[in-house]
């Protein structure tokens, strides 16, 4: 099936790091998988945590950033560390327990027909847990926007749970990108779909996280709006 590079950005994880490495290796087994732990210098002793378990584990690796950037930042970084490597997919994956791992094998097994994999709250099957009225206005409405601006048929446009061929990330210009925060979701699914890339939306049941704290505020909504826009109306080839 191919080699499988799972990548968690990590900023004051401490609290959930181990037991979601824990669940995350149980669950994929029997995959031939690594793990890239992108860590923002977290001051909470994140990559310590990250670097002992490293110390049993030798598919699991460390990238230690001098600052946090942003979302965006993290990953394009954690992908060109990938893509420098054989692996033949990416897994892009939470630290905070809300995207649950169990579903990666069945992600991998929809890539025989499709280029990427949409961890998906909004189709059939999918759904969320643990937040409140106003949270989930403001993520649904955020997707259902983004679907509407782009003229896309993708019904969760701002989720981060998503598995890609190498060839999807080949195609996109990764320096290219210029959204940050969680707006890089959406804009990396629409530069796919616009490239021609198919897509598989699977049914998750998002869970919102019980430890640490979430990296969600106003500017950050605010900037996926706005990049939305750059995004509809920027020639982005």
């Amino acid at each position: 099936m191919g080699k499988l590079l799972i990548i968690i950005p990590t900023y004051n994880e401490s609290q959930n790091i181990l037991l979601f490495l824990e669940k995350l290796y149980e669950s994929c087994k029997d995959l031939d998988f690594s793990v890239l732990v992108v860590d923002d210098n977290s001051p909470d002793g994140t990559a310590i945590i990250v670097k002992n378990w490293m110390n049993d584990h030798s598919n699991c690796h460390l990238l230690n950033r001098e600052k946090k950037e942003g979302l965006g930042k993290a990953y394009i970084a954690g992908f060109k560390w990938g893509l420098n490597k054989d692996f033949d997919y990416f897994c892009q994956i939470d630290a905070d327990f809300s995207h649950d791992p169990i579903y990666i094998p069945s992600f991998l097994e929809k890539t025989n027909d499709f280029d990427f994999i949409i961890g998906s709250r909004y189709v059939t099957g999918g759904g969320v847990k643990g937040w409140g009225l106003l949270r989930r206005i403001i993520s649904r409405g955020g997707s259902l926007y983004s679907k509407i601006i782009l003229n896309s048929k993708i019904n969760d446009f701002t989720g981060g749970f998503n598995l890609w061929n190498r060839n999807v990330l080949e195609s996109i210009n990764l320096d290219s990108l210029f959204s940050s925060g969680y707006s890089f979701q959406i804009e990396m699914k629409y530069r796919a779909t616009k490239k021609g890339f198919k897509f598989y939306e699977f049914p998750i049941i998002f869970t919102d996280r019980v430890k640490g704290n979430s990296k969600m505020s106003k500017s950050i909504v605010f900037e996926a709006m706005l990049n939305v826009l750059k995004l509809r109306f920027k020639k982005i080839f």
